[in-house]
């Protein structure tokens, strides 16, 4: 079964409605949570992402809500913590990386953190690999000579949440020739076209279909039930 992998901006509205969400998640087939550590630029991102960032940082969001939020939730349902470099890097690599074992979290997803770089912090925690279609084929068989838990393959050049189109089916076909390490996309993943992006590949990786649904002005269970709604569809869809 292809599985689902749920990004979510911690702490907003607040870290017990993170919490909340996640566990509602969990009984509506999303397989893990991709943990988004708030940064006041999140290059990678797109403006829906963006906005909840600056919103969870204006409400407060300290490092201490996404340990809090881990410390309910990543033992029940396998947890990724996602940030931007400046985030371990001030907090201490090998502080963060003892605080995620500690709270049973599989691995960091550090978008602008490039291969060569990573190789200096693997030793202390998992580092999830990125391929994109940019990539030669050299580079991609060296950053995949020894990929944790899964590979994230970038849909296209770009941020998240843009509605791009590339053909990757060369790229999949690649990777799979040289590794069996589950591989998995995202950008642009929606109810729309989880099920065509997920042809040939072990799962999808969605986040702003799901975080768009936070900056609505619905009452915060509506917001939970209706984020939970999404990825029930999305599940159906990508293996039906």
């Amino acid at each position: 079964m292809k599985k689902l992998i749920a990004y979510i901006t911690t702490g907003y509205p607040d870290k017990n409605f993170t919490i909340d969400l996640i566990n509602e998640l969990k009984l509506n087939g999303v397989d893990a949570i991709e943990l988004g550590i708030p940064f006041s630029d999140p290059v990678a991102d797109g403006p829906v992402i963006q906005e909840v960032n600056k919103r969870a940082l204006q409400n407060g969001y300290k490092i201490k809500d996404t340990f809090d939020v881990s410390e309910k939730t990543a033992k029940e349902i396998d947890t990724y913590w996602m940030g931007y470099f400046n985030n371990f890097y001030h907090k201490g690599y090998d502080f963060m990386s003892q605080k995620a074992k500690e709270y049973g979290v599989r691995g960091f997803i550090i978008p602008d953190l490039p291969y060569e770089e990573a190789l200096e912090y693997e030793e202390y925690f998992p580092l999830i690999s990125f391929v994109a279609p940019t990539d030669s084929k050299e580079r991609i068989k060296e950053i995949l000579k020894n990929p944790k838990e899964f590979i994230y393959l970038v849909a296209y050049a770009g941020i998240t949440g843009a509605q791009k189109k590339e053909d990757l089916s060369e790229i999949i076909k690649f990777v799979k020739e040289i590794t069996q390490t589950p591989l998995y996309i995202g950008f642009g993943v929606n109810e729309k076209t989880a099920k065509e992006k997920a042809k040939n590949v072990d799962g999808v990786i969605v986040g702003s279909a799901f975080v768009s649904v936070l900056l609505e002005d619905i009452p915060n269970s509506e917001k939970i039930k209706k984020i939970a709604q999404k990825a029930k569809i999305i599940k159906e869809a990508i293996n039906s």
